[in-house]
């Protein structure tokens, strides 16, 4: 017979030992000590993204000035690599004695909510050899990332079959990639290709780039004058971080401002920026100039212009060209141009997953979230006592997680003074002939992770209360003053 074992129960349930989770227990332990939260953690340590991406040269494409915690000061270069990520994060989790609360290789697959006793439990896994896991909350916040860790997502191209090489995703990149002085092709042109084509290009006999089409790149020194100067004063980090923090998005909100009232300016100036670092006459039309204008999908910082230094010395060759086959020694391209390779590395992208892929009900109803409307880009019509953080696209996404911790904590703290048990977003009478409308506006921002799966995204109205809108500096005005009482959450 076995033992009959009760189930752990919690205050609060994160989901998730990534920098959104990390950031949600810091506020948990901050402002409510009394509270019970455990973060429950499918990888074997912190750290998500950081953990995951082992690829050559992963680093972040935000600066971590506002990347990182607005509480915890960033004393690097505003670039960072994966390790520096993962060494801020563990003494984030050291210093706010947060290891205590993490659980490591438990899986969630389940998650039901119960209206007559106010509680979420969920159902998983723990462990190598999946032994099953129980838990319940009264609230489950959700900081699992959006893209699925296991399996990069990698087109279907003709003849892939007959390729006798090996073909790689950077999202599970092997821990022998055998790719010194091998011919690598590398298919993508976003951040990760700008990331791993400079850490290749010396290594490698020569890699080729092959894109569909051109993505804006912003080179830039990784250095911030700011913060070299205020060191240099003395001042202490944590003025520094403050201070460097605001002149970055105070800058970073003028050019996405700029982006979309004088596009054709923006562009130009980002194609001005690139042009000294190519051979005089290279053809950036072809290679550098996308269809789109700036800010349409995110730009990739290239500190120090490193991705074009392998170009401009020969080591590294972009094409620019849709894929017609794989052939047996590389792959053709539409306009007939024949590439050979040892190696073909797929920076095509991720696959996006939307609360963690986790089966979720309400009092027995499965929740299908295309037919649940956004609150605030972190809750959801007719999901009781939870929230999800899904951060920025144009600027860091820690900025979001950090407005979502400040907007639950007043929440919890509302809740605790009235005494109440539950919270669920709801549509008002006022809402009733609102347009609802895709989780983002794709003629705002079009990723092709997002355009892939928007059909399981949940939807957005077109009021602030009812979208996540994607501009942080209009949000970190109104989530401070967002209030409970507008009919938008119904208290029990």
């Amino acid at each position: 017979m076995s033992e009959h074992r009760a189930t752990e129960h919690f205050d609060v349930i994160i989901v998730g030992a990534g920098i959104s989770g990390i950031d949600a227990a810091y506020h948990l332990r901050r402002d409510f000590p009394e509270k019970t939260f455990v973060i429950v953690e499918a990888l074997e340590s912190f750290g998500g993204t950081w953990l995951v991406h082992t690829y050559p040269g992963v680093r972040s494409d935000s600066d971590l000035y506002t990347f990182g915690y607005e509480f915890k000061p960033w004393t690097g270069a505003p670039i960072a690599t994966a390790d520096e990520i993962l060494a801020y994060l563990g003494e984030v989790i050291e210093e706010n004695d947060l290891a205590r609360d993490i659980r490591y290789q438990h899986t969630i697959s389940t998650a039901s909510f119960d209206s007559a006793s106010a509680t979420w439990t969920v159902h998983g896994t723990v462990g190598d050899d999946g032994q099953p896991l129980t838990l319940s909350a009264n609230f489950l916040w959700m900081c699992q990332g959006y893209y699925r860790h296991a399996e990069g997502y990698t087109p279907e191209w003709p003849g892939m079959e007959t390729y006798e090489g090996r073909i790689i995703h950077p999202q599970t990149w092997p821990e022998e990639s055998d790719i010194e002085g091998k011919n690598v092709i590398v298919i993508g042109s976003g951040a990760t290709a700008a990331t791993l084509v400079p850490a290749i290009a010396g290594t490698c006999a020569h890699v080729t780039v092959v894109q569909r089409s051109p993505t804006y790149f912003w080179p830039s020194p990784n250095t911030n004058e700011v913060a070299d100067m205020l060191r240099q004063l003395d001042i202490p980090e944590e003025w520094t971080h403050e201070i460097v923090r605001r002149k970055i998005l105070f800058d970073q909100e003028l050019v996405t401002q700029l982006s979309f009232q004088e596009p054709e300016f923006v562009r130009d100036e980002l194609l001005n920026m690139i042009r000294p670092l190519l051979p005089e006459g290279y053809d950036i039309d072809k290679h550098f100039t996308p269809k789109y204008m700036p800010w349409r999908q995110r730009l990739a910082r290239v500190p120090d212009g490193d991705l074009f230094t392998g170009i401009r010395e020969g080591l590294a060759t972009m094409v620019t060209d849709e894929i017609e086959t794989f052939t047996p020694k590389g792959l053709v391209t539409k306009d007939g141009t024949v590439l050979e390779a040892d190696v073909i590395i797929t920076a095509t992208g991720f696959n996006l997953s939307v609360l963690g892929d986790i089966a979720f009900d309400v009092d027995g109803e499965p929740v299908s979230w295309p037919d649940t409307v956004t609150y605030r880009g972190a809750m959801f019509t007719g999901v009781p006592n939870m929230a999800w953080v899904f951060g920025y696209f144009r600027a860091s996404w820690t900025l979001r997680a950090d407005l979502v911790s400040a907007f639950l904590v007043r929440l919890f703290h509302y809740m605790d003074e009235h005494g109440y048990s539950t919270v669920t977003p709801q549509l008002r009478d006022v809402d009733a002939d609102m347009p609802i409308l895709d989780w983002v506006n794709v003629e705002d921002f079009n990723p092709g992770y997002l355009l892939r799966s928007m059909h399981l995204m949940p939807k957005r109205g077109d009021k602030s209360e009812w979208q996540h809108s994607q501009d942080y500096w209009t949000e970190k005005k109104i989530f401070p003053k967002a209030t409970f009482d507008d009919g938008c959450l119904r208290f029990a």
